[in-house]
């Protein structure tokens, strides 16, 4: 390449392009165009793509998040069944928690304060005088390390990984976690999650986050879908959505999904929507647990999910208002659903729920299967 004139000398001209092309990188990961991250520092987020040749899923290093999945339709036709954005830079500025891993602590955690062994611990209050989702930032705000990441073929996966440092939004000692999402079979996503507490006991809870609308993100709100969910009790809250302690069985309440339901004959009676911790029953000698059906008659699309969490938080979007999302699309109220695995809320102040306490020398683990089916109906 000859030497524009405007340069005087070499050095300075290779200098230019050189800074020219690592500006056009930094810049391309933020628009989330793409590109390969393994590092903690904010100019090396990236996105990567999980293609087995049936459906796709983009994820990004920031908070570990899926951005995107795309399935076929009845009639072959695909499309995006996640909420989300367009660039990752909107995600650094999001509050709904799209698609992300959200912890030390998912869900909420009353007075953001608990005591462990003796020692209360003051929190981060993010939400009133609540802790929500670990904090700000959470783990849904920061950069993960890739650590692991094949793109195609028989099984790809990808592995991230943070540590979390002891004192992290007032949370006890340090911890490692990872991430693994893959695909596992033609229509199945797996998320597993893994955390290593390093050297004093603290309290684990972690969940994906991610919206689901199988019409479509851009297809409107998840009303007309049909929902089952395999809890036959829930953990009530009080009006800040903190559990009261108590658990209680569905029968006879608004909460019964026990046999599938269209969303919208349920959440006309409530006052926002659903928003609540389900008991998961689960079968004896089965490690993996039913969590719920979801199905989308328009589409035919349909979404099995299993998990080894105790419960799931069933939440129905009700507070998303006039969000920009891909494409420009602008989602409001019920525009996707949530399917939270994980341990109860509030578990550190309630010693009747399962406790979600690590110990050193202890592991975490949190395992979901996402199951796709097309023109799958209800019985």
């Amino acid at each position: 390449m000859p030497i524009p004139m405007m340069y005087k000398s070499p050095t300075v001209f290779y200098t230019m392009m050189m800074m020219m092309i690592i500006t056009s990188f930094v810049l391309l990961c933020g628009s989330g165009a793409g590109g390969v991250s393994a590092s903690k520092h904010e100019d090396n987020i990236g996105i990567y793509e999980l293609n087995n040749g049936h459906f796709s899923v983009k994820l990004t290093n920031w908070g570990a998040t899926i951005i995107s999945l795309l399935l076929p339709d009845k009639n072959g036709k695909f499309a995006d069944v996640v909420l989300g954005y367009d660039s990752v830079k909107t995600y650094k500025n999001d509050s709904t928690y799209f698609g992300a891993i959200v912890g030390r602590v998912a869900n909420r955690i009353g007075g953001a304060q608990f005591i462990l062994n003796g020692t209360r611990y003051e929190l981060d209050a993010n939400e009133q005088q609540n802790m929500l989702h670990g904090g700000h930032p959470g783990f849904s705000d920061v950069v993960w390390e890739v650590t692991k990441y094949k793109k195609d073929g028989e099984s790809p996966r990808i592995m991230f990984t943070y540590h979390s440092f002891d004192g992290e939004e007032g949370f006890p000692g340090d911890l490692k976690v990872m991430v693994t999402y893959s695909l596992v079979g033609k229509f199945k996503l797996s998320v597993k999650m893994v955390a290593e507490s390093q050297n004093k006991a603290t309290p684990v809870n972690l969940a994906q986050h991610t919206y689901w609308n199988l019409g479509g993100h851009d297809s409107g709100d998840i009303l007309s879908e049909k929902i089952q969910i395999f809890g036959s009790h829930i953990t009530p809250t009080n009006d800040q959505l903190i559990p009261t302690g108590r658990i209680v069985s569905v029968k006879g309440t608004l909460y019964d999904l026990l046999e599938p339901r269209v969303i919208k004959s349920k959440i006309k009676e409530l006052t926002n929507g659903f928003d609540i911790n389900y008991v998961l029953d689960g079968e004896k000698g089965k490690k993996m647990k039913r969590v719920a059906v979801v199905w989308d008659e328009k589409s035919g699309r349909s979404m099995r999910l299993t998990t080894d969490a105790p419960g799931v938080q069933f939440y129905s979007g009700n507070n998303i208002e006039d969000v920009k999302g891909k494409g420009g699309y602008v989602y409001e109220a019920h525009a996707g659903l949530c399917l939270e695995t994980q341990g109860f809320p509030d578990s550190v102040n309630h010693p009747n729920f399962p406790s979600q306490i690590v110990n050193p020398g202890q592991v975490y683990k949190h395992h979901m299967l996402f199951m796709f089916s097309i023109d799958q109906e209800s019985k």
